[in-house]
């Protein structure tokens, strides 16, 4: 049997249920002492609890989004020796260098700028990254609707051959375009729907420089949006329906382009899994993945980049890890975010380096030191026949390089360095 509310009792039961929601959760956290961390994601569909002994998560479709707050516990982070720097504090803040949920991140690999979206504070902030530290720069945006302002900003993605920089600004439903010499704002485009041009809590973003064209998450859609690069109009989307099947998204959050491979990744999230796309048209090509906690599981991924070598990092948010995959979605390696949420992650590929967001703050972590048995490693096989004076050489660089994992010569790869002796 079907019920039909009117609008305005439908609103008044959504704010009772919302806020019986918000009364029943801080009621739990007063009563849990080593709760981390509190998000609360309203629907009044598919809603879930999940309680672990450090950790009370309501994690559904992301109609609202509610930090609560708790106590901070011990965190592996904070003693990981990979970790070459952090941005932020444990607790949100508003000041320069701090953050209120910070979720995209991307490095501006010609001028040597990190740039991450500060969700809850409406802003973006940018930081030049030093030996061992990271200076904050500048910030720009304010909470509001109006052009050049920000409801919730979620991904970035830096467009050089346009000199520009790319922001789904989620409540939105729009792109929103900014000079990336001068940081001011250019333009902006998409409305709430789901036409052409039109966006629900768009999210991931990214450039695809082979075809010329910007891929969208257009999350509550569940599909991916494709636009032109040249003049931001609509070129067309692929998926479009909720579903299960290989060419269905539920809740598609992060993009990542495999430029060498010609690929799209994407972290179909509610899903618990990714998709491999073609570049081209954007066909199915095979997914990876599934539900669960153990290596190679996710729970709600967001977060995704592609390093030099095309291995797949993923942010498995409600795991509180970090999970590396091989190109073909072999899993590899994991990093344990202990008591925050990880959310965005960026590979800086002219200096290997891997950023993510967790909690309240960003962390930078060598991917050299993270994956260092499948990262810039010597592949005997490959040079067999080299001579034996270059074998030599690059055997001795390799030792020099481990002894000193922050030279700049410790981020060239012993493929490269074979093909430089080879001239000399």
């Amino acid at each position: 049997m079907l019920f039909f509310v009117p609008s305005s009792i439908g609103s008044l039961l959504r704010c009772f249920v919302t806020s019986l929601l918000r009364c029943f959760v801080a009621s739990v956290c007063r009563c849990l002492s080593r709760v981390s961390c509190v998000w609360l994601h309203l629907d009044l569909l598919d809603w879930r609890l999940e309680v672990g002994e450090s950790l009370l998560v309501v994690a559904v479709r992301e109609r609202e989004t509610l930090w609560i707050g708790a106590e901070m516990g011990d965190d592996p982070l904070d003693r990981d020796a990979r970790i070459k720097l952090s941005i932020g504090t444990k607790y949100r803040g508003t000041a320069d260098g701090q953050f209120a949920l910070p979720l995209g991140l991307a490095f501006d690999h010609h001028r040597g700028l990190l740039f991450l979206a500060d969700n809850f504070n409406h802003r973006v902030q940018v930081f030049s990254r030093d030996d061992g530290s990271a200076s904050f720069v500048s910030k720009f945006g304010e909470h509001g609707n109006q052009p050049g302002q920000f409801q919730y900003p979620y991904g970035i993605a830096i467009d050089h051959d346009h000199d520009r920089i790319l922001i789904t600004d989620r409540a939105n439903d729009r792109v929103q375009s900014w000079s990336l010499s001068e940081q001011s704002f250019l333009s902006c485009v998409g409305q709430f729907g789901s036409r052409d041009l039109e966006f629900n809590k768009p999210q991931g973003i990214a450039i695809d420089k082979h075809h010329r064209r910007i891929i969208i998450a257009d999350s509550e859609n569940n599909r991916l949006v494709f636009l032109s690069s040249i003049d931001l109009s609509f070129l067309f989307s692929v998926g479009g329906q909720q579903g299960f099947q290989p060419g269905e998204f539920w809740y598609p959050s992060g993009v990542a382009i495999d430029h060498d491979r010609h690929r799209i990744i994407v972290t179909d999230s509610q899903n618990h899994r990714v998709k491999v796309l073609s570049l081209i048209d954007g066909s199915f090509l095979f997914l990876f993945g599934s539900y669960g906690n153990q290596p190679g599981q996710l729970l709600l991924p967001h977060g995704v980049c592609v390093d030099n070598q095309g291995r797949i990092i993923v942010a498995d948010q409600i795991n509180r890890r970090l999970e590396a995959f091989t190109h073909e979605g072999h899993h590899i390696s994991t990093v344990e975010c202990g008591i925050d949420t990880p959310w965005g992650v960026a590979f800086d590929e002219h200096r290997g380096l891997i950023a993510f967001s967790a909690g309240n703050r960003v962390h930078v972590i060598g991917a050299n030191q993270w994956l260092a048995d499948t990262e810039f490693t010597w592949r005997p096989d490959r040079h067999h026949r080299a001579p034996s004076r270059i074998k030599r050489t690059v055997m001795t660089m390799t030792m020099i390089r481990s002894l000193v994992d922050d030279s700049a010569m410790s981020m060239l790869p012993n493929e490269l360095l074979f093909e430089i002796f080879s001239f000399l």
